[in-house]
């Protein structure tokens, strides 16, 4: 048990030395800048619980994909962390679009997003396809291996479906009672 504490400690900070994660701790100390720039009414208000919410979302995903090892989990982190920087910075934008903000924060957040977007790339290109298991909800990155192809064989046939007699028009006819109906 000693050695297991031991191993997971050291583990769980090596996250924190990685390029992508101390650039995604430049964007949340741009994103707590901004916040007490904004901060005042509801409206704005809201807009800095959306961005600090999503700058720290960035880093739980990169410490949850760092303590995955799975391709797969580590590749649903990412997709979950492309998507808070875009709605991070989408807040950021409205907020000026609708001229809240005393400040263009808008090019400087675009500048950290830039930085932390080449090195998220290269941290995601370090991702090893081969430390994975067969992924049982039809969405793989890798459709190449045999039971990816099983798994597409048995998903929804839109063809099939569509060309199947069995559908009659009285099936659809909005004249026909269910039995709940007549008691009504």
């Amino acid at each position: 048990m000693r050695l297991f504490k031991y191993v997971m400690s050291k583990r769980r900070g090596k996250y924190r030395d990685l390029p992508v994660f101390q650039k995604s701790q430049e964007m949340l100390d741009l994103v707590e800048v901004i916040s007490t720039a904004l901060k005042d009414d509801p409206v704005k208000e809201s807009l800095v619980s959306q961005m600090c919410t999503n700058a720290m979302i960035v880093q739980a995903k990169i410490a949850g994909a760092e303590g995955a090892g799975l391709f797969s989990i580590r590749m649903e982190n990412a997709v979950l962390i492309k998507v808070a920087v875009r709605d991070m910075f989408n807040a950021v934008s409205f907020a000026s679009m609708v001229e809240i903000n005393e400040e263009d924060y808008v090019q400087l957040l675009r500048d950290k997003v830039e930085e932390f977007r080449i090195e998220f790339v290269n941290w995601i290109r370090g991702f090893d396809k081969s430390f994975d298991i067969p992924d049982d909800w039809g969405i793989r990155y890798d459709t190449s291996t045999p039971e990816q192809e099983k798994l597409e064989e048995l998903m929804f046939d839109e063809d099939r479906f569509l060309d199947d007699d069995s559908w009659d028009d009285d099936d659809f006819n909005d004249d026909d009672e269910d039995e709940d109906d007549k008691d009504v």
